[in-house]
């Protein structure tokens, strides 16, 4: 396995740090520039490229919101700025937006926007908030590249450029039945999450030939939610062994704020993860999950770590501070409209553009928008190690061109669950 740190920290020779210092002097000079600090336009102009129209590009983010999603919002802002001075695009102008985290709050963003002359819409984060937006953008003609992971607010104009939950159930799910793990227990959250994973957990340990032996669920938000929940799927492993048909793996779906807890309260219910193996999904993909001894040696799918990497180290450079893991989705979603900048006005975002067969670079590797607004996106599977995380398997090549527009399917992981405010 090719060991990956999540560490920051690798030195960087004396070109690379100018850049960056100059990367942080002019990001701080445009801060200052617009309305207020958190909202306004970004753009750099030479004069070769004075003449050359404006591309301008609305960017909705929750940067006034309470807690993390303000947080995440600014950081989305940050990623986005990163992109637009890396790629030095001086025609391409970024609008930004605070849609205060509320579908209300989205609707006036994207109007505002639109009303600035915004031919792209990138945000919002939420699904409600999306759902908001997205009419405004339709009826203006314009695309809406969103953030949410709710395949529901996909389409008919709206792509997500997030990783969708059920795919990455089925990759970590068929990974573990080709290393011979056949019969399952799961641990699943009452929440819009689980809901989505559930059912697909299911078909897919049936489709590959295993058995599901126990699923307990449990109500988010309480420590000790997960506790007896935990106690049963405990004894189902018990009397599975005493049966002769021993339990080999324990999904356990959920992010950060779950698996912490996990982590904590697997002693109590006395499951030992060196004989049950952990499977989690893209939430499992945090720093230090391998302080919890229970959680060191868990599977879950997720992007090739190493362009995150690099990425969270110029991120770091810049601001002085770690990118939340869902950051890369504001620089790739950037990136995508510098891409496709060069074309012709009123053809540059279209439905044939954004879903060209061809995809996108991103720094979670390549992938492709499609019909439906999902993103087709390639899986490794990564196994938690005390430091970061390593490569068990690494993903499969990206897949071939679609022969027509209408022969695409698939989608992509879920980095983090933002189906609701």
């Amino acid at each position: 396995m090719a060991h990956v740190s999540s560490r920051f920290g690798a030195s960087q020779g004396l070109l690379r740090r100018s850049a960056a210092c100059l990367c942080v002097a002019l990001l701080a000079a445009c801060s200052t520039n617009g309305p207020d600090s958190q909202t306004g336009s970004l753009n750099v102009e030479s004069k070769a490229e004075h003449d050359r129209p404006q591309v301008k590009i609305g960017l909705l983010v929750p940067l006034s919101a309470q807690g993390q999603p303000g947080v995440i919002g600014k950081s989305l802002k940050q990623a986005a700025e990163l992109a637009l001075f890396e790629r030095d695009n001086p025609n391409l102008q970024l609008i930004v937006k605070d849609d205060k985290g509320t579908p209300d709050g989205a609707r006036a963003a994207a109007e505002d926007a639109l009303k600035s002359g915004a031919t792209l819409i990138l945000g919002p984060l939420f699904a409600k908030s999306v759902s908001m937006a997205a009419p405004v953008a339709r009826k203006a003609g314009i695309p809406v590249i969103a953030f949410s992971n709710d395949r529901q607010v996909a389409g008919n104009g709206v792509y997500l450029l997030s990783f969708q939950p059920a795919p990455e159930v089925e990759r970590v799910i068929a990974y573990a039945i080709s290393r011979g793990k056949r019969r399952y227990a799961a641990l699943i959250p009452q929440d819009a999450f689980g809901k989505i994973v559930e059912p697909v957990f299911h078909n897919a340990v049936g489709r590959g030939g295993g058995a599901v032996v126990a699923v307990e669920t449990y109500h988010p938000g309480s420590a000790n939610a997960m506790l007896e929940p935990l106690r049963k799927i405990s004894a189902a492993i018990t009397a599975a062994d005493a049966e002769g048909g021993p339990v080999d793996a324990l999904f356990v779906p959920g992010g950060q704020e779950h698996l912490e807890a996990l982590g904590r309260l697997l002693p109590q219910a006395q499951i030992d993860t060196q004989q049950v193996k952990l499977i989690g999904t893209g939430g499992m993909d945090y720093p230090n999950a391998g302080r919890d001894a229970g959680l060191v040696g868990a599977w879950y799918p997720g992007p090739d770590p190493r362009g995150w990497t690099e990425f969270a180290q110029r991120y770091a450079k810049s601001y002085n501070h770690a990118p939340p893991r869902i950051a890369s989705l504001a620089y790739d979603a950037v990136n995508l409209a510098i891409a496709l900048a060069g074309g012709p006005g009123g053809q540059r975002y279209t439905a044939a553009t954004i879903t060209r067969s061809g995809g996108f670079a991103g720094i979670d590797g390549p992938y492709r928008l499609l019909a439906d607004g999902t993103a087709d996106r390639s899986l490794a599977i990564l196994e938690v190690q005390r430091f970061g995380a390593s490569i068990a398997e690494i993903a499969p090549s990206a897949p071939s061109p679609p022969p027509a527009p209408t022969a695409v399917s698939g989608a992509g992981f879920n980095i983090f669950n933002f189906l609701t405010p």
